[in-house]
């Protein structure tokens, strides 16, 4: 009983919290039932066949599509399944992990079990916390189990350590933000469809929106085309370069595509300095700034949910 209390209102010796908050008992009772039967299985099963399938189809047409050497087609085609299913666990991590936690909050609201919860010894901290683990578990799962599939690449040449380290660091944080965004929003919205609306429509702002809009930028800039000289000034133009890194670190995309080209073009995991209007620049890669603003975001979500719990359960 002493156990159960401390679990629950997070209290307790210090070297005894982590493992209190391991059994939260929202995360341990939604794992359970979304882990009983066969439906987890299933679609465990069902996404590793569909990644796998979709893996032999790239690596048939690379082979097929190509007359060079046949070790450049296994490196072209390393490198094209490392993209299929790199391409896979970001619309895990942006849109199927939100999902999941979009209707956490509101659900107990609409079920009329929100009033029970309350009245248990739960704090709104230990119910977030439950709700994110238990709705996150599963993401981070197909994640996870889809690393040795992309393994595959290793044995084409096709990839890195680095790369693969990087790229699955880089979706796992994400994962983690999104989600967080998705139960933030169950607990400002009151019913499961305006907050499922409102976490999808943040989702494709932040991955579609931003880059379009920067791509009209880009063409209503007044630029002389063709490689003519450029009307801007030199400050302007390192502006401008900072400005696209800073934008491309907050999309998951551009961090991948861009933080590779740093690394295969240019041979640097951080940066590296480029002569801009006759002025050496340092360009950082995206992926240092996508780490500190996401795990930022995710901090202040987090935080920003438990108040909001905490302020409905006083009401």
């Amino acid at each position: 009983m002493t156990d159960t209390t401390a679990a629950a209102t997070g209290t307790g010796k210090p070297r005894h919290r982590f493992r209190d908050r391991m059994r939260n008992p929202v995360a341990v009772k939604e794992l359970r039932s979304r882990m009983r039967g066969r439906r987890g299985f299933v679609i465990l099963t069902l996404y590793l066949l569909l990644l796998s399938a979709a893996i032999i189809f790239v690596y048939m047409v690379t082979a097929a599509g190509t007359t060079v050497p046949s070790s450049t087609v296994a490196r072209t085609a390393g490198k094209g399944l490392f993209v299929a299913v790199l391409g896979v666990q970001v619309l895990l991590a942006v849109f199927i992990g939100p999902a999941f936690t979009a209707g956490s909050i509101t659900g107990e609201r609409e079920r009329r079990t929100f009033d029970l919860v309350q009245t248990t010894l739960l704090t709104p901290h230990a119910l977030v916390l439950g709700k994110l683990v238990s709705a996150l578990s599963f993401i981070v799962l197909l994640v996870l189990v889809s690393i040795p599939l992309q393994s595959i690449a290793f044995l084409l040449g096709g990839l890195s350590a680095v790369e693969l380290v990087l790229s699955e660091s880089l979706v796992l944080i994400a994962a983690v933000a999104y989600a967080l965004y998705g139960l933030w929003c169950s607990a400002v919205m009151r019913s499961t469809l305006a907050s499922t609306v409102t976490t999808f429509a943040g989702a494709l702002f932040v991955n579609f929106g931003i880059p379009l809009i920067a791509l009209l930028g880009l063409f209503m800039a007044p630029t002389i085309s063709m490689g003519a000289a450029s009307v801007f000034s030199p400050l302007s133009e390192i502006t401008l370069l900072y400005g696209g890194l800073t934008l491309a670190a907050v999309n998951l995309p551009a961090t991948l595509i861009v933080s590779e080209t740093f690394l295969l073009n240019e041979g640097t995991l951080t940066g590296y300095v480029e002569t801009v209007a006759g002025r050496p620049v340092w360009l950082f890669s995206p992926w240092i700034l996508f780490a500190i603003l996401h795990v930022l975001a995710a901090l202040v979500l987090y935080v920003a949910a438990v108040k909001r719990v905490g302020r409905v359960s006083e009401l």
